[in-house]
């Protein structure tokens, strides 16, 4: 996966996007992407849709004017104090991270002007920088580890180039251990391949296990033109017969909700409830920034 050709450095002309409505998943106020692309081949990632012209997600660009511009956005005092997000159309932990430091130069701009930042990822690499996000935490911080599986060959289906679900697992219980907000983004679920009944509880168990504050569910995934694609590509390769059932039961719908929707939610919300894990996020609040020892 580290290919020299399908990286390219480019100058951003904005590097904080405010979202145009309230968040009421993430509680994210501004998008952070460093990048443009991602390393970790998902083969259900809503990046490769054709309305966001990204085309070839595998083809990397790093921005690399990203911290002067953060540093000179987050200096602004026309910027409202409000949540960054980071994770939305690429992971800022891909493999790259770990040679070029990007978003942890990022985080140390973040942890400097004291903003709040919610971290979405699919890597234990985000364990490197638990001191700065320890830190930030004194603001707010947040990381939610997507977890789709359990089982680790799965993974290396539908997720090929990300870090295994055990490993994610273990990053949720060092963050945890170290006082972080942490918990999962438990999506897409996959229909005829991870929307078992098992495969939710067990991954509701293992977040309690792993110390996990969190489970933020959805029970299906999205498909457009150009996602679609690819995924019904990559069922072919690796799902036999998979790609005609998809095509008819859903056509060219973009929710495609797991058949099993309702008795998976209600397998989560008994299991999480008996666990005491939450649903949903406690977010920030500028006006309670000295009560957020109870997280």
């Amino acid at each position: 996966m580290d290919n020299r050709n399908s990286i390219k450095f480019i100058q951003a002309k904005t590097i904080l996007s405010k979202l145009t409505h309230k968040d009421t998943w993430f509680g994210i106020t501004y998008n952070m992407n460093l990048y443009r692309g991602c390393q970790h081949g998902c083969i259900y990632c809503d990046t490769r849709s054709e309305c966001y012209g990204i085309n070839d997600i595998s083809m990397i660009s790093i921005k690399e004017n990203a911290i002067d511009l953060l540093n000179k956005e987050l200096s602004s005092k026309r910027k409202q104090k409000g949540t960054i997000g980071t994770g939305s159309m690429n992971d800022p932990y891909m493999p790259l991270e770990k040679e070029i430091n990007l978003t942890r130069k990022a985080l140390e701009v973040i942890n400097k002007y004291k903003y709040p930042i919610h971290i979405i990822t699919k890597s234990n690499l985000v364990e490197r920088d638990i001191d700065i996000i320890k830190d930030i935490s004194k603001t707010y911080a947040a990381v939610s580890l997507t977890i789709t599986t359990f089982d680790d060959t799965q993974t290396k289906k539908i997720e090929p180039f990300a870090p295994l679900t055990s490993l994610r697992f273990k990053a949720i219980e060092a963050l945890a251990k170290e006082g972080i907000y942490t918990g999962i983004t438990l999506m897409p679920i996959l229909p005829f391949i991870n929307d078992s009944i098992e495969n939710i509880k067990s991954i509701v168990h293992k977040a309690k296990d792993s110390g996990a504050s969190y489970i933020i569910p959805t029970f299906g995934l999205t498909l457009r033109k150009g996602s679609r694609d690819y995924f019904f590509t990559e069922l072919d390769r690796s799902y036999t017969g998979l790609r005609t059932k998809y095509e008819v039961y859903y056509g060219e719908n973009y929710i495609c909700s797991s058949p099993n929707f309702s008795k998976l939610q209600e397998v989560f919300e008994n299991e999480s409830q008996r666990l005491n894990i939450g649903s949903k996020m406690e977010f920030y609040k500028a006006s309670q920034e000295s009560q957020l020892e109870m997280f």
